[in-house]
């Protein structure tokens, strides 16, 4: 039976999805730049403000850099990174502004030729990226320039939000994918020679395993890794991370070295660390692009008692 909500909640809700509905509106009448800027400094000022949020992204910092950053430095990293994610999120809801005639005059790549390469096989592709420098922005991109991308992700908790955000994304070319929700069409583009993105940075309720991030063991999704191994594709890792003049830059990675064996299990628990190692060293040349916001290391290992 399905709950109620309680009506606080409810009216909270509705003047947030009407802020949000507002705020979009606001960001397509403005040029980019002052968009950004305006979201940017919306970014420090939250931080400023405190609350639960700004508490987790430093105690996640603290727990990856705190052997390596004194406590004023990890500060400022927290503050970059609501900055940081504001702006990013201004170019996301402008994205149909940006498809018009600013898009591929904001991005520069590098290494796309690794992507190209297993794209012309013609046997499917895993492309593997994380919550990292705007990843709707990367997905956009790409199928905007002539890869076409069916991404998955998880679903948003107001579905009026969820359809916005789903909405944009299919302007741009991109086929939205839910989250546990599409076992099916994962596998038909696959089978097809198609290309299937996702993220496995965070710790959500799939298959997945343990493996080090960061120093410490965090449950990780599978799925990239079970895929590859059943259709024998590569997993092509690709981040996009913002320069300090408010431009992207694509970078592309050689495909990860996958081990294959009798023993399935091992072998997915290698391979997903082979991903996560990669990932952790691109959020380390730019740590305040990440969404340390994240519970990373919420789950922990069950002890194994013999």
């Amino acid at each position: 039976m399905k709950k109620h909500r309680p009506l606080h909640k409810k009216i909270r809700d509705q003047l947030f999805y009407l802020l949000v509905l507002i705020m979009i509106k606001l960001l397509r009448l403005m040029p980019r730049k002052p968009a950004v800027k305006l979201l940017r400094m919306l970014g420090a000022i939250i931080f400023h403000l405190g609350g639960s949020t700004r508490r987790k992204t430093v105690k996640h910092l603290t727990l990856a850099f705190g052997h390596e950053k004194t406590e004023q430095e990890i500060i400022q990293i927290a503050r970059n990174n609501f900055i940081h994610l504001f702006g990013a999120a201004a170019d996301f809801f402008r994205l149909p502004c940006l498809l018009k005639n600013e898009f591929n005059g904001l991005i520069t790549t590098e290494g796309l030729h690794h992507l190209e390469q297993a794209w012309a096989e013609g046997k499917g592709v895993m492309m593997l990226t994380a919550h990292f420098g705007n990843w709707e922005l990367l997905a956009a991109w790409l199928a905007w320039n002539g890869y076409p991308m069916k991404g998955v992700g998880t679903s948003l908790f107001d579905p009026r939000l969820d359809k916005l955000v789903v909405e944009t994304r299919t302007k741009a070319g991109i086929t939205n994918i839910a989250r546990g929700k599409a076992t099916r069409e994962i596998m038909r583009t696959l089978k097809e020679g198609g290309a299937i993105g996702m993220l496995i940075d965070q710790d959500t309720k799939v298959k997945s395993t343990f493996v080090n991030f960061f120093g410490y063991p965090a449950s990780t999704p599978t799925g990239p890794t079970l895929l590859a191994r059943k259709f024998k594709i590569p997993i092509i890792p690709i981040f996009i991370h913002m320069r300090e003049d408010l431009t992207y830059h694509i970078e592309g990675f050689p495909p990860i070295t996958q081990e294959y064996s009798d023993n399935e299990e091992r072998d997915i628990t290698i391979n997903t660390q082979r991903c996560t190692d990669l990932y952790e060293q691109v959020i380390r040349r730019h740590p305040a692009q990440w969404v340390w916001m994240h519970k990373r290391w919420h789950r922990k290992p069950t002890p194994n008692i013999s």
